[in-house]
């Protein structure tokens, strides 16, 4: 069972690489990560950043 729930995934942007998610994570005004979804496979951001790794930029 996909943990991210169906109407975050919809309202979110989708990128289709992590090297894409990436670029816009670091190319943003605040801090973001890329994960990869569970529920559609493709990449997104999240400005939830305990307990993970920050992106250097």
């Amino acid at each position: 069972m996909p943990s991210t729930r169906l109407s975050i995934c919809q309202r979110k942007r989708q990128y289709a690489s992590e090297a894409e998610a990436v670029a816009a994570a670091l190319a943003a005004d605040v801090e973001l990560r890329p994960y990869a979804c569970d529920r559609c496979g493709r990449y997104h951001l999240t400005s939830r950043l305990k307990g993970k790794r920050r992106l250097r930029g």
